[in-house]
């Protein structure tokens, strides 16, 4: 993979639906086929599918040469927190036009403020003809803001900090000259439609994605929780060949920030069914199936928590992962990693000469979770969880090492290559 573009990635995916369909695109020129949910599935050995459900959610795989006797799941999610636009959002205030918002997962609130911020995502239209479309919008000519607070009017704010109200304080402003139905009219500029039924917008920055640092060693970019994961595993699976009997398959997933209890993530049956079709082109029964999962892995990768010099109290420092230092195999009880399920990770990286990290908590600050947890106990596959470590999670504006996405990405592509090791059971 090159930095270059894994920048053009980021700058490419402002929301989960634009990033669904760079993957798709990227898959599309890859000689990857696109399946649909709803039809007949034709499956060729060594070959390699995608599936798009709801325009956020992709899963693409590689079929070995042979009958599959294992699987390689890489999971990873494209949504991220946001602020996103309420559904009959405008509102004025002494003339002044604003969009209100709602929270998406888990924003670092007060970084959204004082941003020049686009609206993007997707609506729902009808067109002349009565019949629905959706598209694709980024609205970014007239740039909106969230002012924040002067000091003079809040002067204990550098030592109490900045508190921000989430009903009350995440209003972005778009005009001074309050205009009716500024959002349609906006929208109208720039797509051909009949009527507005429906959207999933959300506000983002125009700041884009940079590499930082002496020499490049970093990259800052919104986002960057969880599209590292995601551009990893699908350079990942671009770059692999078919393996002689297991399924390489990569999961974009959505809604893993707002807990994943969704048609479109990690806690739905979409991989189980995947996985049951492709046994039944196979000829395989549901007990071929669950002999597949019992010699399969999960890694599940997401972002962790980088060790920052100036909060060093917030870390175990035993424990604390260092930037630059390698992709971080992640324990605690929120996640799925255990001995057996970590070992063969430590093992790739070692015999393939990659960095690699472990990290753990302080025992009385909770970290976050992920899909890895959820994807294990629903599929019946050992899983792993393992990713990047990133300052600011959740900001605005994360960081990670340009060092560590490399030798993810390595990493993410020999586990797909080359054999496993088994734990025999003594």
């Amino acid at each position: 993979m090159t930095l270059g573009n894994f920048v053009q990635f980021l700058n490419r995916s402002p929301t989960v639906y634009h990033a669904a369909k760079e993957v798709g695109m990227r898959l599309a020129e890859a000689d990857f086929t696109p399946l649909s949910e709803g039809e007949k599935w034709t499956l060729e050995p060594g070959k390699g599918y995608f599936v798009t459900r709801e325009d956020s959610l992709v899963a693409a795989f590689r079929l070995p040469k042979k009958k599959p006797q294992s699987a390689i799941l890489h999971a990873s999610h494209l949504d991220s927190p946001a602020l996103k636009i309420k559904p009959r959002p405008e509102i004025s205030s002494q003339g002044i036009g604003q969009f209100g918002t709602e929270i998406y997962g888990g924003p670092l609130l007060h970084t959204w403020l004082d941003r020049d911020l686009a609206l993007a995502g997707r609506i729902v239209v009808a067109n002349k003809n009565g019949q629905c479309e959706t598209k694709l919008v980024f609205l970014d000519d007239y740039p909106l803001i969230i002012p924040g607070i002067a000091i003079h009017l809040q002067r204990d704010i550098n030592e109490k900090g900045t508190l921000v109200h989430k009903q009350d304080h995440l209003k972005a402003i778009y005009s001074i000259q309050t205009k009716e139905n500024h959002l349609d009219m906006w929208l109208k500029k720039h797509h051909s439609f009949h009527e507005l039924l429906s959207f999933d917008l959300f506000l983002v920055p125009l700041e884009r994605a940079a590499l930082n640092g002496f020499e490049d060693e970093l990259i800052s970019s919104y986002r960057l929780d969880n599209l590292t994961s995601a551009f990893a595993s699908l350079d990942a699976l671009l770059n692999s060949k078919a393996t002689e009997d297991t399924i390489q398959m990569a999961i974009f997933w959505d809604h893993e920030e707002i807990g994943s209890k969704t048609y479109g993530g990690a806690d739905s049956l979409f991989v189980d069914q995947m996985l049951e079709r492709i046994c039944m082109q196979n000829k395989m029964d549901r007990e071929d199936l669950y002999r597949l999962k019992s010699r399969s892995l999960c890694i599940s990768c997401d972002v962790g928590h980088a060790f920052h010099p100036n909060f060093p109290e917030k870390y175990d420092t035993q424990n604390a992962p260092l930037m630059g230092k390698g992709p971080v195999v992640k324990f605690s009880s929120r996640y799925a990693t255990n001995g057996p399920s970590a070992a063969p990770i430590v093992h790739l990286a070692k015999k393939n000469k990659i960095p690699l990290q472990t990290s753990a908590s302080r025992s009385d600050l909770s970290g976050g979770g992920t899909v890895g947890a959820m994807m294990g106990a629903n599929l019946g596959i050992q899983t792993v969880d393992i990713g990047l470590a990133c300052w600011a999670m959740h900001s605005i504006r994360e960081t990670v090492s340009t060092q560590d996405l490399l030798a993810l990405a390595k990493l993410l592509k020999v586990s797909f290559e080359k054999p496993l090791i088994s734990l025999e059971q003594s």
